[in-house]
C-alpha cells in the first residue's frame, strides 16, 4: 500500500504526530480518524502510533495513503480508456462521448466509466472522480486513485494549481468577443436533473472567449471558475447562446447528437512531486465537422 513518511527534523522536534499529519501531509480530520482505526495506518518508528505522540528528532513517520484493502470497487467492464497520462496517484482520462460517469441504480449493468476504470486498473488503484463530466460532455477528466489523493486535488480545484479549460460551439454569433458571467445556479422548479439561474442559487462564474464564427456556430473557449452542475451549458444558454446539440438547455440538432462541450485542456500542479501537469485534447470528431 502507498504510504508517505517525514524523517524528523530538528524543526520538526516537538510537534505532535497529528499536527505533522495536518500540516506537512495536508491530511483532513476526517481522513486522520480513518488512518487511526487502521492496524498500522499510521506508525512512528515502525510501530503504531497515537497522533498525540510527540516527535524526536530522527524518528520516522509513515501514514498510509492509499485506501484499504476492501475499499468497495464497481463491476468490472471491458471498455478502453484513453489514458494520455497517469502515475501512481492519479490518472488522466479522454472521455468518450456518452459515457455516464458513475453507475446508476436505475441500469446496473450500463457501462460507466466506473465500470472501465475497474477493469483497466489494477486493485489499489480506485476510482475517486476529482471533477465530473456529463454524459453527453467529452475529453480530460482528473481521477485520483485514493481518498487521501483525492482531498488534496480537490483543495486546489479552480484556483492557479488546477485549472481547466472547454471548447464549446454555440448556436448563434456570440456579440461580445469575450465576457464573464456570474449568475447563480439551482435547481430547476419541479426538476431532480435540471438546474435553472436562480436568485437563491449558488455562486456560479464563467468566463468565455469567442475564437471563431463558423456559419451559425461560433466557437468559445470556455472557462469555468467554479464547478457547479451543468455550469456552462446552462451559463451559455443563459445569454441567450446554448451550446449546439443541447437539448435540456436548448434544441435538439440534426448535427450533432450531444451538446457541443469538450474538456479540451488542464494545469496540474501534482501535489507529491510539485510538477506542473499540462495535458491537451484534440477537439473531438463530431465537434469539428459542425464548423467545417
Amino acid at each position: 500500500m502507498l504510504s508517505e513518511s517525514i524523517i524528523i527534523s530538528r524543526e520538526l522536534t516537538g510537534r505532535r504526530v497529528e499536527s505533522l499529519l495536518k500540516g506537512e501531509l495536508c491530511m483532513s480530520d476526517s481522513y486522520i480518524s480513518r488512518l487511526k482505526r487502521r492496524p498500522m495506518g499510521i506508525t512512528l518508528n515502525g510501530q503504531k502510533a497515537y497522533t498525540t505522540a510527540i516527535v524526536k528528532e530522527g524518528d520516522v513517520l509513515t501514514a498510509q495513503t492509499g485506501d484499504p484493502e476492501d475499499y468497495p470497487r464497481a463491476k468490472p467492464m471491458g471498455a478502453k480508456l484513453e489514458i494520455p497520462w497517469q502515475d501512481d496517484y492519479i490518472a488522466i482520462i479522454d472521455k468518450a462521448a456518452g459515457m455516464a460517469v458513475h453507475q446508476s441504480t436505475r441500469d446496473p449493468d450500463e457501462l460507466t466509466l466506473e465500470n472501465a476504470f475497474a477493469a483497466n486498473f489494477p486493485l489499489g488503484e480506485n476510482f475517486h472522480p476529482v471533477s465530473r463530466l456529463d454524459r453527453g460532455t467529452t475529453g480530460l477528466m482528473t481521477v485520483a486513485k485514493s481518498g487521501y489523493m483525492h482531498h488534496r486535488l480537490k483543495e486546489t480545484l479552480h484556483t492557479e494549481l488546477f485549472k481547466r479549460e472547454y471548447i464549446g460551439i454555440a448556436v448563434g454569433r456570440v456579440s461580445s468577443l469575450q465576457g464573464h458571467i456570474e449568475l447563480p445556479i439551482g435547481m430547476a422548479e419541479g426538476s431532480k436533473y435540471q438546474r435553472d439561474v436562480r436568485t437563491d442559487g449558488v455562486y456560479a462564474h464563467t468566463e468565455y472567449k469567442v475564437l471563431g464564427f463558423y456559419g451559425e456556430y461560433t466557437l468559445l473557449r470556455l472557462i469555468p471558475h467554479t464547478g457547479r452542475t451543468h455550469q456552462l451549458r446552462l451559463h451559455m444558454a443563459s445569454i441567450g447562446y446554448p451550446l449546439a446539440g443541447d437539448w435540456l438547455y436548448g434544441e435538439r440538432s440534426d448535427d450533432i447528437q450531444r451538446p457541443a462541450l469538450h474538456s479540451a485542456e488542464l494545469w496540474l500542479m501534482h501535489p507529491m512531486c510539485g510538477e506542473m501537469l499540462h495535458i491537451i485534447s484534440p477537439m473531438p470528431k463530431d465537434m469539428e465537422t459542425l464548423i467545417k
